[in-house]
């Protein structure tokens, strides 16, 4: 009874935890001149903010920011010729994040080139604990998964480090 138990406890932590979503894409990348595979697991991030500079403030917020994260992991693509991927290149991506956890809280479509950019937020109860984004342009498509506890406001401080694209996220006025 004692293993059921244990089994029936670790499959329960299993669904409970922020997973990853699978980042198949290998049709994809069979279409690209160049690509990249960034996988960090939490306990590089947390490597690497040994690193960062506590003196520094914006190095000092992405230290504070990655200190509870659990992966990041990014592929990026760039193709010789423009609209070399397709929206069915992408659905795989987003029935991935159609499950009750995940909310598509941006989603930007450009008819000049075929530019796509989506963003979507993991919650669990009132927390985020998963950001997911997809930005396609006519030559390039980058997917970023993030996992772990997300502070919204301190979201924007991790745009720009490790090949994250720089996001603009408004913050939330605060009450006068």
């Amino acid at each position: 009874m004692k293993t059921y138990s244990f089994l029936f406890i670790l499959a329960a932590a299993a669904l409970a935890a922020p997973q990853q979503f699978k980042l198949n894409l290998d049709s994809i990348a069979s279409k690209a001149s160049d690509s990249v595979n960034v996988s960090l697991s939490g306990s590089t991030l947390r490597f690497a903010a040994r690193f960062l500079d506590s003196g520094d403030p914006d190095e000092a917020a992405v230290k504070k920011l990655i200190a509870g994260l659990e992966g990041i992991y990014i592929r990026h693509f760039e193709f010789k010729r423009d609209n070399m991927w397709t929206e069915a290149d992408l659905d795989p991506i987003r029935k991935q994040l159609h499950s009750p956890e995940w909310e598509r809280i941006v989603g930007v479509t450009e008819d000049d080139g075929g530019s796509v950019s989506d963003v979507y937020l993991r919650m669990e109860g009132e927390k985020p604990t998963g950001v997911a984004i997809l930005v396609a342009e006519a030559r390039e498509l980058t997917v970023i998964n993030i996992i772990g506890p997300i502070d919204l406001d301190q979201l924007a401080e991790l745009s720009g480090h490790f090949d994250i694209p720089k996001l603009k996220i408004p913050k939330e006025k605060k009450p006068k």
